[in-house]
């Protein structure tokens, strides 16, 4: 039980994918857990779901992270309720598939304003609890597509999960002396039904081959990788990236 007396908020966490991986590994671990997430009804029924499977305090809050006042009455509603907030997971993301030359404002805002402002509002949320309280772990979920370009419409996506990255280690410069830290997690292709409505079939397929492990990657790969970060044991590592991928779009 890690994380007995912690509380977590995992923002996007009611779909079947990394969100609600994180949570449940958060719960297994002893943890209260934040389900907050645009989609009312998945939201209570998750947060529910936990609390019976762990037998954990939840709380289950409709928050679109793109919309600051949803945002900050999120953390209002957790610290209310848990007295604290330990744990930050920005896990919130948006994909809408369009080429440069024909994207419109409205996809580019859209995801720009999930992925990349939902990061910025959250983390902006819970720092004055977590510097009050002297404590507190930020994981921000990126993506390879931040490392490299992608051509299937992306260009939105691909500039806001770069972003994260720069914005996580200036975050973790400016709060290490609160014992704050602040790391990224970068998957590669990790399989869900979410993914298997945006991109065909064959999309799929190819990156399937360029995967050295031989696989997809699993939700449950993320939750370990952010259970690390959010670990005592992880208490000297922040500003750093850890590419959890399967060998896919190896970097240097």
């Amino acid at each position: 039980m890690r994380f007995k007396g912690k509380v977590a908020i995992v923002t996007g966490s009611a779909g079947a994918g990394i969100g609600q991986a994180c949570a449940r590994s958060f719960a297994k671990e002893g943890a209260g857990v934040v389900i907050a997430d645009p989609n009312s009804k998945r939201t209570f029924q998750v947060a529910e779901a936990i609390k019976k499977d762990y037998g954990v305090e939840t709380l289950g809050v409709v928050c679109d992270a793109s919309n600051k006042e949803q945002v900050e009455e999120m953390v209002k509603k957790t610290v209310e309720k848990f007295g604290r907030v330990d744990i930050l997971v920005n896990n919130a993301g948006r994909e809408l598939l369009a080429q440069c030359v024909d994207m419109t404002d409205e996809q580019w805002n859209v995801v720009i304003g999930v992925c990349l402002y939902g990061t910025f509002f959250c983390t902006r949320a819970v720092l004055p609890y977590m510097i009050k309280q002297n404590y507190g772990r930020l994981v921000h979920i990126s993506s390879v597509a931040g490392f490299v370009g992608m051509d299937d419409g992306e260009s939105h996506y691909c500039a806001a999960k770069a972003a994260i990255m720069g914005f996580s280690r200036a975050v973790a410069a400016e709060t290490a002396k609160y014992n704050i830290t602040s790391n990224v997690i970068a998957p590669g292709l990790i399989m869900n039904e979410f993914l298997k409505r945006i991109y065909p079939p064959e999309v799929l397929q190819k990156w399937h081959t360029m995967i050295p492990k031989g696989r997809p990657g699993k939700p449950e790969d993320i939750a370990n990788a952010v259970l690390f970060f959010a670990a005592e044991e992880s208490e000297y590592i922040t500003g750093d990236i850890l590419t959890v991928a399967g060998g896919f779009y190896m970097h240097q």
